[in-house]
Parts: structure tokens; sequence; C-alpha cells
């Protein structure tokens, strides 16, 4: 009982049999009910037409014999029904039963209450208790009549005699009963043959779906449920296919995020090592040589181990900020600011920078220095001075940096570019992933890869993105494009 379709069947044929069981009842006791019916209907006046001609022969005196041989003449030799007079509050008083036979009751006392619906012409059909058959209720024909002065007595007909019951008895082995139950049996065959078809097409559709799940579950990612149909399970078909695409898709991230995840483990372990190892060997060596260093020589070595320092603090810093920005811990604070002063200010700031490696850095602004957008200063000035250094860094010496404020349109963009070493077109797509690194012998890197993921997701905490459009050997211009408003 493990199938689903097994179950359907058989809790199908079970109805369909109960069905089949409930509509040749219902079919029997129907012709039994319209035969009861016929016969009412067709003696209705049977009461009525024998009471006129028993009446004179109540009226002073009750001959059983001479009501039978009345009976006799009016109903012929082969009656078949039986006849009862009743006083008023229901008493037999008189029986002449179909076989015409002595007969002792059980049961004397009739119930009246359907005699007076039958004579007050209630719908038929009507049925009344049998005294020969106490547990069976038959149709009847019944009138009001006096016996020896005493109004309201019945003359009461049982329409269904024993003769009449055993025909009746009969309409179950009818040959037209039947056809018609052969008929019925036919058509719930037929159902039950359309209906285990159908569920046998519906099944094999849940095997098929239960098949892709099973395959998905033991490792089998590329395995799809094919859509046929406009259905619930259709639609059951298309809600899987659309979940096991994002589960693949979520598992590709996942990998991407542990593939870099190992790169920064590696990255950061690089990064983390020069400069220790760095300061570890100018401390040993002042350790060693004690007071015969120099002055100048001693200015040296402690310079170098502050700028290893300062190196440490910058990767830790863009390490805590990047894991802020994922777990969306940083909310913006919004202010006006003035983008033309901020590049300015950078540009002056990163001047030094530029002119010790020998590149040229400029600053070009809008026409309307006075605009201003809506951004926080500090989030603002760590993601352009990402952009800037990592202009600097891939711009040769001789080369040139702009940072650019221009008025276009309604908003206000701000561009970045150099004419340096450019990014080879396959790494465009991944600059912005954390820890993506496009130089990945790291000869001349001075980072882990973390400046740009920073910048593009503090421009998205500002509701714009970076766009980046770079020629290898030529340059790379970053650009972004914030809505502005006059001071």
């Amino acid at each position: 009982m493990r199938s689903f379709y097994l179950k359907i069947a058989v809790i199908f044929s079970a109805i369909l049999i109960l069905f089949g069981l409930l509509v040749a009842f219902i079919t029997i006791r129907a012709s039994i009910d319209v035969a009861h019916e016929a016969i009412q209907k067709t003696n209705h006046e049977l009461a009525s037409v024998l009471a006129e001609e028993f009446q004179p022969m109540l009226r002073e005196s009750f001959s059983q014999e001479e009501i039978e041989q009345k009976l006799t003449e009016l109903s012929g030799k082969n009656p078949q029904f039986d006849f009862y007079l009743l006083d008023g509050s229901g008493m037999i008083k008189s029986i002449i039963p179909a076989s015409r036979e002595k007969i002792e009751l059980d049961k004397k006392v009739v119930d009246t209450r359907p005699l007076d619906e039958f004579i007050n012409g209630n719908p038929l059909p009507i049925l009344a208790s049998d005294p020969l058959n106490p547990d069976r209720k038959k149709p009847f024909s019944a009138a009001n009549i006096s016996i020896m002065g005493s109004e309201h007595c019945y003359l009461y007909v049982v329409l269904e005699g024993d003769q009449f019951s055993q025909a009746t008895a009969m309409i179950s082995d009818s040959y037209i009963i039947r056809v018609a139950l052969m008929l019925i049996a036919i058509v719930l065959f037929l159902s039950l043959a359309t209906g285990l078809f159908f569920f046998s097409n519906l099944t094999r559709r849940l095997e098929k779906i239960k098949k892709t799940v099973t395959g998905f579950e033991r490792g089998k990612l590329n395995e799809r449920i094919e859509i046929s149909g406009n259905d619930e399970l259709s639609e059951l078909s298309t809600c899987f296919n659309r979940m096991a695409d994002t589960l693949v898709d979520n598992m590709k991230e996942v990998q991407k995020a542990d593939k870099l995840r190992r790169e920064l483990v590696a990255n950061v372990s690089h990064d983390l090592r020069s400069p220790i190892a760095s300061i570890q060997g100018y401390l040993e060596t002042i350790q060693i040589k004690g007071d015969s260093i120099g002055k100048e020589e001693l200015r040296e070595y402690f310079q170098t181990v502050l700028n290893n320092t300062q190196k440490l603090n910058r990767l830790i810093d863009d390490l805590f900020e990047l894991s802020k920005l994922d777990a969306e811990e940083v909310t913006p604070n919004l202010e006006n600011i003035s983008m033309a002063e901020l590049v300015q200010d950078l540009v002056q700031q990163f001047k030094p920078i530029a002119d010790k490696k020998g590149v040229r850095i400029k600053a070009v602004f809008p026409e309307d220095p006075h605009s201003l957008i809506e951004a926080d200063m500090r989030l603002m000035n760590r993601a352009i001075t990402n952009l800037i250094d990592n202009a600097i860094a891939h711009t040769p010496e001789g080369g040139e940096v702009t940072v650019s404020s221009i008025q276009s349109g309604k908003d206000l963009v701000l561009e970045i570019s150099d004419n340096g070493t450019g990014i080879p077109e396959e790494d465009i797509p991944f600059i912005f992933d954390r820890f993506y690194q496009v130089n990945k012998s790291r000869t001349n890197s001075n980072g882990a890869g973390l400046g740009l993921a920073i910048a593009q997701k503090i421009f998205r905490l500002h509701g714009t993105e970076m766009i980046v459009k770079s020629t290898q050997n030529e340059g790379t211009t970053f650009r972004i494009s914030m809505p502005s408003y006059g001071r």
C-alpha cells in the first residue's frame, strides 16, 4: 500500500462500489414506491365506492356473511385485496382477507392517522400498517362509514394483499430491473476504468517528479522536471525547477565565496607576513647592532618599520570596513556636501604620493562648483580615496590621473580616470569582487584586493552603481552618477 496509485485505485474502487450498491438499492426502492403509488392512485376511489354499497347493510345490523357475499359479487372470485371495518378508534370490527380464510389477528388496532390523511386528500403515496403483516406498511384505500349508528368509522382496504405482495416481491427479479442494474454496473465499470486510467497518468507524472527530486537530492544537480500541461502539477514542477536553479546558483556563490575566502587567507597571509617579517628583521638588526648604528641608519630603519606598520593598519581597516558593509551594519549619515570641494581636498591629499611616483594628478570641476549631493562624507571620502589610490597604483611613471566632477543634467558625475596599464577585458566583470586581483602574481600588489569592493558597496549604499571602462595599456575610468542640486 506504499504506492500512491494503489491507494487511489483502492479508494476510488471502494467509492464506486458503494455508489453502485446505493444506486441499485435506490432503483429497487424507487420501483417499489412507483408500484405503490400506481396501485393507490388506480384504486383511490375503491373504498368510497364500496362504502356506498355496504352502508345500507350496516345501519341497523352487522352480518359478516352478507358483507362477504356482497364483496364477492363486487370483486369476483379471485380478490386481491384485504378488507377491514374499523370503528372510530381503529379497532378492527371485521376482516375479509383476500384468501377468504379464517384468520386470527395478533394486532387488532390500526393507526387511523394515515387513513385520515388519505381521506383529507394528502399527496400520494400514503402507506399504513397491514394487520396481517404488522411489520410492513402498504398502500391502501379508505373511506368513512357508519356502523350501526356509530359515525366516523372506516372501511379500510389494504391494496397489497398477500398475492399482490408476491407480485411486488418479483420486482427485484424483474427483467427490466435486471437490465437497468446491468447498465448501471457497466457505467460504473467504465467510470472505474476511465478513472484508473487518468489516475495512472497523474501518478506517472508524480513518479517523474519524484524521480527528478530524488536524483537532485542525490547530487544530480542538472536534472529538471519536464513541464507538460497547465495544472497544479505543472506549477509544482515549475516551482521545483526554479528552486533547483536558485539552489545551484547559491551553491555556485558559496563555492565562489569559499574560493575567494581561500584566496583571502592566502592574500592576507602574504600581506601580513611581508610587513611583519620586515618589521621583525629591522628590529632584530637594531637589537644586534645596538649602539653601533648611526642616527641616519637608525632613522631609516624606524621609517621602514613605520611604513610596514601603516600598511598593516590599512589592511586591517579594510577588512573591518568590508565586514561591516557585508553585515549591513553601516547606515549612511546623509548630509549636503560639495563634490567639488571633496575632490579638491582629496587631489591635494594625494598629490605628494603621486609626485613621489612621478604621476601627475589633477582635478576637473563642474561649471557650477556649488552643486551639492546628499551623501555620507566619511564613506564618500573612503570610497573616492580607494579609487584614487587604485588609479595611482596602476599608473606608471610619467602617467596622469584625473579626478573630475562634471554636471550632467540633474546629475553630478564623478570620474576617476588614468592612462595606466588598464584591465584585461576578461577581468572587468570580477574587479568588484572582494579579494579579486587582476595581477595574480601579486608582484606589484600593495593590498588584498579590497579597495574596489569597499568602494562599490559604499556607492550602493548611496543608491548608485559604479561603472568601469578600461582598455588594456591605455587606461581605466571609473564613473559614478548621483543626483545634485544647487546650494
